[in-house]
């Protein structure tokens, strides 16, 4: 294919295929109010259809045998719906606000999907296996979305865990309503979402069949094609819906098209065709791009929980993220491993901004009124704020002095001290946050350690996680008796 052809394929096919998804997005939601959906179900049945373009693109690719060219797709996706779908949805709407229970239970499957898929690209998961874990806690999710409060009661579930999951579906789906709202549908509106289905699949093939000719002709990277290009691309429409749903108000509704989105991006576009056809060798580029979708995942869903919603100033710093973000892919896909401390010392800074941001506390104006445990630390003197700043800057020290050093000497292990330290705030988030972010450094000092992937590694690796888990266990325990004792910070 040549290049005007090829241009002019992958444009037609963009806008054909996003355009006609809206059409797809409109009468599935049609019919599954026919079918008599929740508004909570329907909206996973919009996500769905709304993330054909990128699913479709993505399974061509791999189909074809170009798996890092399809995981760019879905990963990049996920970053840039992160990016676009809050972070602008935020800057624009000033704030989104949410309720808790919404961001615990979306912030949840969102959460154990984005481990699963940074586990089998990682390749310590074998794909089939995360194909049944994916599609797993799908299934479980849409449950818990469609069931009644007596259908739940039925499988065994304890009373305050079936009180808890209705009151957070319900305060989802009373904006979800207001947000779709669709009329029943007839049977034109199958026949119509049968057809934009087959259109959309045939448009997103064309789309991506013409970029990857155009990254081979002109020596674009796979991973700049499918993790940028082609990630951006298909993601414009939920961009759209979920800025206008955020100007409205409707929080909910906001941060549940995106968790959505992702979660049906990775299970059905990674870890089907994955377990199908194979993902190949884990590789640096497709792994920093799970790596940047998970991490701005949790940090997002922390400021979510904290703040109860997403205020302009953290939609600027995920902007902004994903900037460095794009950088860092660029760097790796034209610098190779020239560029590999730099994609680390860049990815470092952002998440040291992230947590200095969320160590300083919640806005005074955020509408905090649940009551909570006392503020101290369990040392006299020592604010919890203050303490967790330390953890913090003592593992990023550590991580910092054995990244200079290489390979001469593994510091990996001392890492463990910023969860320990953390421990003394008596607090479990701040401690679990803590322990996540030393894993995570625990992970990627591998390269430069010259480690990577290997039994010193994983041992290393496991060591770190096992102490953080422990501290965080410990600080439950803690924060448990000191707000049931009301003891005083």
């Amino acid at each position: 294919m040549t290049v005007v052809p090829a241009m002019v394929a992958f444009l037609a096919g963009a806008l054909v295929s996003l355009a006609t998804s809206w059409l797809l997005v409109s009468r599935l939601e049609r019919v599954g109010e026919r079918l008599g959906l929740s508004e909570a179900l329907l909206g996973i049945v919009a996500a769905m259809a709304a993330d054909a373009p990128e699913v479709t693109a993505a399974v061509s690719a791999m189909a074809t045998h170009e798996q890092r060219l399809g995981a760019g797709v879905v990963l990049g996706s996920n970053v840039f719906n992160l990016a676009a779908l809050l972070g602008l949805a935020a800057v624009v709407a000033g704030r989104i606000r949410l309720h808790r229970k919404v961001v615990l239970l979306g912030g949840a499957v969102a959460m154990c999907v984005a481990a699963v898929c940074l586990a089998v690209v990682l390749g310590v998961l074998p794909p089939a296996v995360a194909c049944l874990l994916g599609l797993g806690v799908v299934t479980l999710y849409a449950c818990a979305l469609g069931m009644s409060a007596r259908s739940l009661a039925r499988l065994g579930l304890p009373r305050r865990w079936v009180t808890w999951l209705r009151a957070a579906v319900t305060e989802e789906e009373a904006e979800l309503e207001s947000a779709i709202r669709p009329q029943p549908g007839r049977w034109p509106d199958a026949a119509i979402a049968a057809a934009a289905l087959i259109v959309v699949v045939i448009a997103s093939v064309t789309m991506e069949r013409a970029a990857a000719a155009l990254g081979n002709r002109f020596a674009v990277p796979e991973i700049v094609v499918g993790g940028l290009v082609l990630a951006a691309v298909t993601s414009l429409p939920n961009a759209v819906a979920a800025v206008y749903l955020a100007a409205r108000g409707r929080g909910a509704a906001t941060l549940s098209t995106a968790l959505n989105s992702n979660t049906l991006n990775v299970v059905i576009g990674l870890f089907i065709p994955a377990a199908v056809i194979g993902l190949g060798r884990p590789s640096g580029q497709t792994i920093l791009t799970a790596v940047w979708y998970t991490g701005l995942s949790a940090v997002i869903l922390a400021f979510a929980y904290r703040d109860r919603g997403i205020w302009r100033v953290v939609g600027i710093l995920v902007i902004a993220a994903y900037g460095v973000f794009a950088g860092s892919v660029l760097g790796l896909a034209y610098a190779g491993p020239q560029a590999v401390h730099g994609t680390i010392v860049a990815g470092l800074i952002v998440a040291v901004v992230f947590a200095v941001w969320l160590a300083m506390g919640p806005r005074p104006d955020s509408g905090n009124k649940e009551p909570g445990p006392a503020r101290g630390s369990l040392l006299a003197g020592w604010p919890v704020r203050r303490l967790w700043i330390l953890g913090l800057a003592i593992s990023f020290i550590v991580a910092a002095i054995d990244a200079a050093l290489g390979n001469r000497v593994v510091l990996i292990g001392l890492l463990a001290a910023g969860p320990c330290c953390v421990l003394l705030t008596g607090r479990w988030i701040p401690t679990a946050l803590t322990g996540v972010w030393v894993i995570g450094l625990a992970a990627a000092l591998g390269i430069p350690d010259g480690i990577w992937g290997t039994a010193i590694h994983f041992t290393w690796l496991s060591a770190v996680a096992a102490v953080a888990l422990a501290s965080t266990v410990a600080a439950t325990v803690i924060q448990g008796r000191r707000t049931r004792s009301g003891l005083p910070g």
